[in-house]
Protein backbone atom coordinates (compact mmCIF):
# COMPACT_ATOMS: atom_id res chain seq x y z
CA UNK A 1 0.00 0.00 0.00
CA UNK A 2 1.41 3.21 -0.93
CA UNK A 3 0.90 6.73 0.61
CA UNK A 4 1.39 10.11 -0.57
CA UNK A 5 0.69 13.40 1.77
CA UNK A 6 -0.14 15.48 -1.17
CA UNK A 7 -1.34 18.44 0.82
CA UNK A 8 -0.14 19.33 4.25
CA UNK A 9 0.11 22.95 7.11
CA UNK A 10 3.65 21.88 6.62
CA UNK A 11 6.10 21.19 3.77
CA UNK A 12 8.35 17.85 3.56
CA UNK A 13 9.28 18.77 0.06
CA UNK A 14 11.07 21.40 -1.67
CA UNK A 15 8.88 20.58 -4.71
CA UNK A 16 5.61 21.24 -2.67
CA UNK A 17 3.19 24.26 -1.65
CA UNK A 18 2.08 23.63 1.91
CA UNK A 19 -1.42 25.49 3.12
CA UNK A 20 -3.84 24.80 6.11
CA UNK A 21 -5.62 21.93 4.13
CA UNK A 22 -5.23 18.00 3.94
CA UNK A 23 -5.02 16.13 1.20
CA UNK A 24 -3.94 12.27 1.65
CA UNK A 25 -3.32 9.29 -1.75
CA UNK A 26 -3.28 5.74 -1.09
CA UNK A 27 -2.94 3.17 -3.78
CA UNK A 28 -3.63 -0.23 -3.60
CA UNK A 29 -3.87 -3.23 -6.04
CA UNK A 30 -7.44 -2.39 -6.86
CA UNK A 31 -7.68 1.75 -6.32
CA UNK A 32 -6.18 4.73 -6.52
CA UNK A 33 -8.13 6.61 -3.74
CA UNK A 34 -8.04 10.33 -2.58
CA UNK A 35 -9.58 11.29 0.68
CA UNK A 36 -9.91 15.32 0.75
CA UNK A 37 -8.23 17.54 -1.55
CA UNK A 38 -6.86 20.21 0.76
CA UNK A 39 -7.65 23.96 0.81
CA UNK A 40 -7.46 24.85 -3.12
CA UNK A 41 -5.94 23.81 -6.29
CA UNK A 42 -2.32 23.57 -4.87
CA UNK A 43 -3.30 20.05 -4.48
CA UNK A 44 -3.10 19.01 -7.95
CA UNK A 45 0.03 20.97 -8.34
CA UNK A 46 1.54 19.32 -5.60
CA UNK A 47 0.55 15.84 -7.17
CA UNK A 48 2.00 16.66 -10.68
CA UNK A 49 5.35 17.67 -8.74
CA UNK A 50 4.89 14.62 -7.09
CA UNK A 51 4.27 12.01 -9.88
CA UNK A 52 0.70 11.00 -8.51
CA UNK A 53 -1.71 10.90 -11.92
CA UNK A 54 -4.94 12.26 -10.26
CA UNK A 55 -7.01 11.35 -13.53
CA UNK A 56 -6.25 7.80 -12.60
CA UNK A 57 -8.00 8.07 -9.25
CA UNK A 58 -10.88 5.99 -8.87
CA UNK A 59 -12.64 6.83 -5.34
CA UNK A 60 -12.54 10.12 -3.49
CA UNK A 61 -13.86 10.17 0.00
CA UNK A 62 -14.67 14.04 1.93
CA UNK A 63 -13.64 13.47 5.59
CA UNK A 64 -16.38 16.26 6.41
CA UNK A 65 -17.58 19.80 5.35
CA UNK A 66 -14.90 21.90 5.90
CA UNK A 67 -13.17 23.62 3.15
CA UNK A 68 -9.84 23.07 3.93
CA UNK A 69 -10.50 19.65 2.97
CA UNK A 70 -12.57 20.07 0.24
CA UNK A 71 -11.14 23.46 -1.39
CA UNK A 72 -9.94 21.16 -4.47
CA UNK A 73 -12.65 19.26 -4.81
CA UNK A 74 -14.08 21.34 -8.28
CA UNK A 75 -10.59 21.38 -9.60
CA UNK A 76 -10.13 17.81 -9.64
CA UNK A 77 -13.74 17.17 -10.67
CA UNK A 78 -12.62 19.33 -13.72
CA UNK A 79 -9.72 16.67 -14.40
CA UNK A 80 -11.46 13.32 -13.26
CA UNK A 81 -14.96 12.54 -14.08
CA UNK A 82 -15.11 9.38 -13.75
CA UNK A 83 -14.25 8.89 -10.05
CA UNK A 84 -16.78 8.55 -7.03
CA UNK A 85 -16.61 11.41 -4.60
CA UNK A 86 -18.34 9.85 -1.62
CA UNK A 87 -19.44 12.56 1.18
CA UNK A 88 -22.08 12.39 3.88
CA UNK A 89 -25.20 14.49 2.85
CA UNK A 90 -24.90 16.01 6.21
CA UNK A 91 -21.32 17.49 4.74
CA UNK A 92 -23.52 20.43 2.86
CA UNK A 93 -24.58 22.35 6.20
CA UNK A 94 -23.32 25.75 6.98
CA UNK A 95 -20.59 25.13 9.45
CA UNK A 96 -19.16 27.79 11.15
CA UNK A 97 -15.85 28.98 12.97
CA UNK A 98 -16.54 31.75 15.32
CA UNK A 99 -18.01 34.13 12.53
CA UNK A 100 -16.45 32.91 9.04
CA UNK A 101 -17.60 30.29 7.09
CA UNK A 102 -15.77 27.39 6.39
CA UNK A 103 -18.10 24.98 5.11
CA UNK A 104 -17.70 23.28 1.86
CA UNK A 105 -18.50 25.06 -1.95
CA UNK A 106 -22.10 23.94 -2.54
CA UNK A 107 -21.43 23.65 -6.09
CA UNK A 108 -19.57 19.95 -5.52
CA UNK A 109 -22.80 18.64 -4.64
CA UNK A 110 -23.23 19.11 -8.65
CA UNK A 111 -20.17 17.06 -10.00
CA UNK A 112 -21.73 14.59 -12.17
CA UNK A 113 -19.96 11.87 -10.35
CA UNK A 114 -20.81 12.61 -6.26
CA UNK A 115 -22.39 9.91 -4.28
CA UNK A 116 -24.17 11.28 -1.05
CA UNK A 117 -24.48 8.89 1.77
CA UNK A 118 -26.17 8.81 4.92
CA UNK A 119 -24.06 6.81 7.76
CA UNK A 120 -21.88 3.68 6.67
CA UNK A 121 -21.01 2.41 3.34
CA UNK A 122 -18.80 -0.15 2.06
CA UNK A 123 -17.62 0.06 -0.92
CA UNK A 124 -16.62 -2.98 -1.64
CA UNK A 125 -14.32 -5.98 -0.39
CA UNK A 126 -11.20 -3.08 0.57
CA UNK A 127 -12.54 -0.30 1.26
CA UNK A 128 -15.46 1.60 3.37
CA UNK A 129 -16.36 4.40 5.34
CA UNK A 130 -18.19 4.85 8.94
CA UNK A 131 -20.10 7.10 10.91
CA UNK A 132 -21.99 7.24 13.73
CA UNK A 133 -19.15 8.03 16.41
CA UNK A 134 -21.12 8.50 19.50
CA UNK A 135 -18.66 8.39 22.26
CA UNK A 136 -17.37 11.71 23.83
CA UNK A 137 -14.04 10.75 25.74
CA UNK A 138 -11.61 13.69 25.58
CA UNK A 139 -13.65 15.20 23.11
CA UNK A 140 -11.37 18.15 21.57
CA UNK A 141 -12.21 21.36 23.54
CA UNK A 142 -11.13 23.34 20.68
CA UNK A 143 -14.84 22.07 18.96
CA UNK A 144 -16.59 24.37 20.69
CA UNK A 145 -15.61 27.29 18.89
CA UNK A 146 -17.30 25.54 15.86
CA UNK A 147 -20.77 25.76 15.04
CA UNK A 148 -23.62 24.97 11.88
CA UNK A 149 -26.58 27.15 11.19
CA UNK A 150 -29.75 25.06 11.01
CA UNK A 151 -32.90 26.83 11.10
CA UNK A 152 -31.63 30.52 11.20
CA UNK A 153 -29.32 29.87 14.20
CA UNK A 154 -26.40 28.70 14.83
CA UNK A 155 -26.21 25.88 16.99
CA UNK A 156 -23.18 23.53 18.40
CA UNK A 157 -21.26 21.16 15.66
CA UNK A 158 -21.79 17.51 16.29
CA UNK A 159 -20.06 16.27 13.56
CA UNK A 160 -22.18 14.39 12.14
CA UNK A 161 -20.84 14.99 8.74
CA UNK A 162 -17.62 13.31 9.56
CA UNK A 163 -16.44 9.99 7.63
CA UNK A 164 -13.96 7.65 7.90
CA UNK A 165 -11.88 5.83 5.80
CA UNK A 166 -10.94 2.01 6.33
CA UNK A 167 -8.40 0.34 3.74
CA UNK A 168 -7.88 -3.41 4.08
CA UNK A 169 -5.61 -5.04 2.09
CA UNK A 170 -2.64 -6.60 3.75
CA UNK A 171 -2.53 -4.18 6.24
CA UNK A 172 -5.92 -2.08 7.40
CA UNK A 173 -5.87 1.38 7.38
CA UNK A 174 -7.72 4.24 8.83
CA UNK A 175 -7.97 7.45 7.85
CA UNK A 176 -9.48 10.62 9.44
CA UNK A 177 -9.88 13.89 8.24
CA UNK A 178 -9.41 15.89 11.85
CA UNK A 179 -11.19 13.65 14.37
CA UNK A 180 -13.50 16.01 15.40
CA UNK A 181 -15.51 13.64 17.32
CA UNK A 182 -12.30 12.46 18.98
CA UNK A 183 -9.76 10.11 17.96
CA UNK A 184 -10.62 7.73 20.93
CA UNK A 185 -14.04 7.47 19.88
CA UNK A 186 -13.15 6.88 16.92
CA UNK A 187 -10.97 4.15 17.41
CA UNK A 188 -13.76 2.54 19.65
CA UNK A 189 -16.12 2.84 16.85
CA UNK A 190 -14.06 1.10 14.27
CA UNK A 191 -13.03 -1.41 16.98
CA UNK A 192 -16.85 -2.03 17.09
CA UNK A 193 -17.10 -2.06 13.65
CA UNK A 194 -13.86 -4.37 12.23
CA UNK A 195 -12.69 -5.83 15.59
CA UNK A 196 -8.77 -5.43 16.25
CA UNK A 197 -5.84 -5.56 14.05
CA UNK A 198 -5.51 -1.82 12.74
CA UNK A 199 -1.63 -0.98 11.65
CA UNK A 200 -1.66 2.49 10.92
CA UNK A 201 -3.74 5.43 11.81
CA UNK A 202 -3.19 9.16 9.27
CA UNK A 203 -5.54 11.89 11.15
CA UNK A 204 -5.37 15.34 12.75
CA UNK A 205 -6.16 15.35 15.91
CA UNK A 206 -7.98 18.57 16.34
CA UNK A 207 -5.78 20.16 19.02
CA UNK A 208 -4.11 22.76 17.57
CA UNK A 209 -4.35 25.90 19.60
CA UNK A 210 -2.97 29.40 18.88
CA UNK A 211 -2.94 30.39 22.51
CA UNK A 212 -1.00 28.38 25.50
CA UNK A 213 -2.80 25.23 26.89
CA UNK A 214 -4.57 25.32 30.11
CA UNK A 215 -3.71 22.93 32.51
CA UNK A 216 -6.78 20.97 31.65
CA UNK A 217 -6.05 20.82 28.35
CA UNK A 218 -2.55 20.10 28.43
CA UNK A 219 -3.71 16.99 30.42
CA UNK A 220 -6.35 15.43 28.40
CA UNK A 221 -3.43 15.63 25.38
CA UNK A 222 -1.00 13.72 27.63
CA UNK A 223 -3.79 11.34 28.70
CA UNK A 224 -4.96 10.67 24.72
CA UNK A 225 -1.39 9.66 24.48
CA UNK A 226 -1.59 7.52 26.79
CA UNK A 227 -4.52 5.68 25.68
CA UNK A 228 -2.84 5.90 22.10
CA UNK A 229 0.15 3.82 23.71
CA UNK A 230 -1.68 1.15 24.21
CA UNK A 231 -3.15 0.23 20.48
CA UNK A 232 -0.45 -1.50 18.43
CA UNK A 233 -1.33 1.44 15.47
CA UNK A 234 1.29 3.60 14.39
CA UNK A 235 -0.19 7.09 14.03
CA UNK A 236 0.83 9.40 11.11
CA UNK A 237 -0.69 12.40 12.50
CA UNK A 238 -0.57 16.61 11.37
CA UNK A 239 -2.70 19.38 9.83
CA UNK A 240 -4.91 20.08 13.23
CA UNK A 241 -2.98 18.46 15.74
CA UNK A 242 -0.80 21.54 16.18
CA UNK A 243 3.17 21.23 17.06
CA UNK A 244 2.42 22.27 20.69
CA UNK A 245 0.61 18.77 21.00
CA UNK A 246 3.13 16.51 19.06
CA UNK A 247 5.66 17.34 21.55
CA UNK A 248 3.54 16.69 24.28
CA UNK A 249 2.61 13.12 22.43
CA UNK A 250 5.70 12.51 21.40
CA UNK A 251 7.62 11.54 24.33
CA UNK A 252 4.64 9.14 25.47
CA UNK A 253 4.23 7.78 22.32
CA UNK A 254 7.70 7.49 20.86
CA UNK A 255 8.40 6.21 17.30
CA UNK A 256 4.59 5.13 17.02
CA UNK A 257 3.77 9.00 16.41
CA UNK A 258 4.92 10.00 12.92
CA UNK A 259 4.05 13.69 11.97
CA UNK A 260 3.26 13.81 8.59
CA UNK A 261 4.18 16.56 6.05
CA UNK A 262 3.25 18.06 1.95
CA UNK A 263 5.65 15.51 0.24
CA UNK A 264 5.61 12.51 2.62
CA UNK A 265 5.58 9.08 0.75
CA UNK A 266 5.80 6.17 2.02
CA UNK A 267 4.67 2.23 2.08
CA UNK A 268 2.27 0.94 4.29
Amino acid sequence: MKIVILMEDTCGNPLCECEHGLSVYVETKKHKILMDTGAGEKTLMNAKQLGVDLTQVDTVVLSHGHYDHSGGMLAFGGINRDAVIYMQQTALGDYYHGERYIGVDKRIAQLPNVRMLNGDFRIDEEISVFTGIAGRRFWPESNLSLSVQTEGRRVQDEFCHEQCLVVQEERNLLLSGCAHNGILNILDRYKEMYGDGLDAVISGFHMMKKTDYSERETDIICRTAGELKKEKAVFYTGHCTGQKAVELMQPVLGERMVPIHCGMEWML
